[in-house]
């Protein structure tokens, strides 16, 4: 049994679990009323009061636990996953949730999502969750071992997490569900993925594009590309050593994109899958490409390196025209891509780019619905003049310090012809301050949200 197994346990006929009840503040009194004199005169002791969001242990009269009391916020838990962080804050033991939860399956997750830790640290007692009756306890325990998955990756070190080892954890998971992988690298790459080589060339860590396919051939076909820069100097346009702070991170879309993988495969969803990461180290040495460089991509258009430090949309660039030689019915890219859209919508809220006005409705639904926020941003195409180039088809930034994520979005469009539908999301993949269900570090998001939109499409 997996330490998640352990935390969402399944009901077990008459096995004890400590009940904990959420009462709202239009049901407090009543609940106030349900309880004994003893433990009404504890709560009034402890000043616990409806609506504060707090929560109080109600002993039993053998020094036990009767009950834990959650007094709910007035808008009916303002967080879905709040009730998770009960489980870093009980002792030990077996529980089950009762009264007035907004979202039964919401609340477990996030009682996995709180409990995880990086690094892995020994096994300790630990307060266990019963899953609440009618919540489907696999599909809970799929999304919390992705978001884990996701998690692990990004909180490495860029020491410990070069292309190579990211291929690694990616065969991992393909060999698991029986997809077919296969790697690009060395003159191949240079020969087939001209820009993906020119961006990772200056490290020692080789580049390469890995590409894992798994379904029925004549499936829909839904394509996930994330930017797998495993960590991200700025090249010869160096960052200071605050961006530099973070960028084992810059990996982010690939995990992201891998942890989506894995829902979809270990739900086995009736689609056609492929997964295309590429997977650079963005480093600093004399054969480093330049300011100023032309650099031809696998779609041939030529693209003009106004700034090194905007790697990552060539990368994407090279994966996406491949993506695209086959019009998957659905493409998707992530990409930990631009600080104008943390400036735009902190970190919390990744922005998306749509020209699919139903898919862009799709994706704003889900987010709202599985508690994972996602806001769509406009492919403003007049913008395009921003990246115009005068000896290139188009430059890789733009001069001003206008729409950065806008800007990067629609040079990514720009290697997108043939798809059905196409959504490229601009995410953080980090929390900087831990709330409830999300720990400080990296995280997965816009992930459960997808799964979700590609489960309900295709189902």
């Amino acid at each position: 049994m997996t330490l998640l197994e352990e935390l969402l346990v399944a009901p077990a006929g008459r096995t004890k679990a400590v009940p904990i009840t959420v009462a709202a503040a239009k049901n407090w009194d009543g609940v106030l009323a349900s309880l004994t004199g003893g433990e009404a005169r504890w709560v009034e002791a402890h000043k616990l009061e409806a609506g504060s969001g707090g929560h109080l242990i109600l002993p039993d009269p053998a020094g036990g636990i009767a009950r834990v009391l959650v007094a709910s916020k007035e808008d009916g838990m303002t967080d879905p996953f709040m009730l998770g962080s009960l489980s870093r804050l009980l002792p030990a033991g077996r529980y089950r949730l009762v009264g007035d939860v907004t979202d039964l399956r919401l609340a477990a997750l996030g009682w996995c999502l709180e409990s995880y830790r990086f690094p892995k640290k020994a096994a300790a007692p630990v307060a266990v969750l019963v899953c609440p009756e009618g919540v489907d306890r696999a599909d809970v325990l799929r999304a919390a071992q992705s978001v884990w998955l996701v998690r692990d990756l990004i909180n490495t070190s860029a020491a410990d997490l070069g292309p190579e080892e990211l291929e690694t954890a990616v065969r991992m998971v393909a060999r698991r569900f029986k997809a077919k992988l296969t790697v690009v690298k060395g003159a191949a790459l240079m020969r087939r993925f001209p820009l993906i080589h020119d961006v990772g060339k200056a490290s020692p860590r080789a580049p390469r594009l890995i590409d894992f396919t798994w379904g029925a051939a004549r499936a829909p076909k839904v394509t996930l590309v994330g930017k797998g820069v495993c960590f991200d100097t700025g090249g010869l346009d160096i960052k200071p050593a605050s961006g530099m702070a973070l960028m084992k991170k810059d990996m982010g879309g690939a995990a992201t994109v891998l942890g989506l993988a894995q829902m979809i495969m270990a739900a086995k969803l009736p689609i056609r899958l492929r997964v295309l990461i590429p997977a650079v180290e963005n480093s600093i040495a004399g054969n480093a490409f330049r300011p100023g460089d032309v650099l031809k991509s696998r779609k041939g258009l030529t693209v003009e390196i106004g700034n090194t430090d905007a790697e990552g949309r060539l990368i994407l660039a090279d994966a996406l025209a491949l993506a695209d030689e086959e019009s998957p019915d659905l493409l998707i890219d992530m990409a930990t891509l631009t600080g104008a859209a943390r400036v735009a919508l902190g970190p919390d809220v990744p922005p998306f780019f749509t020209d699919d006005e139903a898919l862009a409705e799709d994706i704003a639904k889900h987010a709202r619905n599985e508690n994972d926020p996602l806001w769509r941003l406009p492919m403003w195409r007049p913008y395009y003049r921003l990246f115009e180039s005068p000896v290139a088809d188009l430059n890789n930034s733009s001069d001003g310090g206008y729409a950065g994520s806008v800007i990067a979005a629609l040079f990514l469009r720009r290697f997108v012809e043939n798809a059905r539908s196409y959504v490229h999301f601009d995410i953080f993949g980090w929390t900087p301050s831990a709330r409830a269900g999300r720990p400080r570090g990296g995280e997965a998001q816009g992930m459960r949200a997808l799964f979700t939109l590609i489960q309900q499409r295709y189902l």
